[in-house]
């Protein structure tokens, strides 16, 4: 078992202007020395974590922390109306790791991500292996159209009820179409009533789905303030409703170019948000990843789940 470090604080931060009207929010925990380490934070829009690291070695780790445009202390926040969608897309994602690498004078550093976080490391990965020296991902997606539709439409064989709430959250006509594309519209509306009650009702559905998962958590995506919650689902209904702006099996189909690479996969059996395929399907074709599936848990995750992959950071850290 790794124990857990002490609560480790940033011990800098600042904000990387991108040159477009954005503003990304960075910190620093642990080592200036240390082995550089990124943390690719879910959602998208989610938002860095706020609290101390404990599963980091401060002495031998440089993390760096970030949160992705339009979300948590980045500016504009997407609860804004006036906040730009279109300058938010995965390329523009994968450019700023890219430019904040530069910014803090990385050469190459390991990936920690989870969910959508997984996604983007592996996207940023594949753009620029040469830049990266492991990666530790839990909860794997690689965000396919077939991932957002089970999501949002499939898992609903399993929670009818909110589902259909869910499904009743967008207009009237538009109940039978694309759901995500009609919620993204629903975010874009001027009225912030609009945008607040649509994000509660997006919200109440990704609660519900993970709600019969092992250690699953009441009101896990709701319980976060107004702000929080409409620039979190406005983030989201954008990517998701552009397919993330990657190609079909695009992440799967490039996984050759990460070849040498070591990863860690961490996933739990019961993931009703993304079904354990997804991590099974990657790990056959990317030779230089380890999966490893608990049985205790979902999307949520567990404390298996968490060693797993603190065991992994610690592993990595000699490297």
């Amino acid at each position: 078992m790794v124990d857990l470090y002490a609560p480790t604080h940033p011990y800098s931060h600042g904000f990387l202007d991108t040159g477009d009207g954005n503003r990304i929010y960075y910190e620093e925990l642990g080592n200036p020395e240390g082995k550089p380490a990124l943390s690719v934070h879910g959602g998208p829009g989610a938002g860095a974590p706020r609290r101390p690291t404990r599963a980091w070695d401060p002495e031998r780790y440089r993390l760096i922390r970030f949160d992705q445009r339009n979300c948590g202390r980045s500016t504009p926040h997407a609860s804004d109306p006036a906040a730009d969608m279109r300058l938010n897309t995965t390329r523009h994602l994968i450019d700023d790791i890219e430019r904040l690498r530069e910014h803090l004078g990385v050469e190459r550093w390991l990936l920690s991500g989870a969910s959508w976080g997984s996604t983007l490391a592996l996207a940023y990965a594949q753009r620029h292996p040469e830049r990266v020296t492991g990666i530790v991902i839990q909860a794997v997606t690689m965000t396919r159209p077939a991932e957002t539709d089970w999501l949002y439409r499939g898992a609903g064989r399993f929670q009818p009820e909110a589902w259909d709430r869910f499904r009743d959250g967008v207009p009237e006509g538009e109940r039978d179409g694309d759901l995500l594309a009609a919620y993204a519209r629903l975010m874009e509306n001027p009225d912030r009533s609009v945008r607040a009650k649509a994000a509660a009702d997006w919200l109440a559905w990704e609660d519900a789905v993970v709600s019969n998962e092992p250690n699953g958590i009441p009101g896990m995506y709701s319980d976060r303030e107004v702000d929080e919650q409409i620039a979190f689902v406005r983030i989201c209904a954008h990517y998701f409703s552009n397919g993330a702006w990657l190609e079909e099996d695009q992440l799967l189909r490039d996984a050759h170019r990460l070849a040498g690479i070591p990863g860690v996969l961490v996933h739990g059996r019961h993931d009703m948000g993304s079904p354990v395929e997804t991590a099974w399907a990657l790990a056959k074709v990317w030779p230089d990843a380890r999966l490893h599936i608990f049985e205790d848990s979902g999307h949520v995750g567990s404390e298996a789940m968490a060693e797993a992959s603190r065991a992994a950071i610690e592993e990595f850290k000699d490297r």
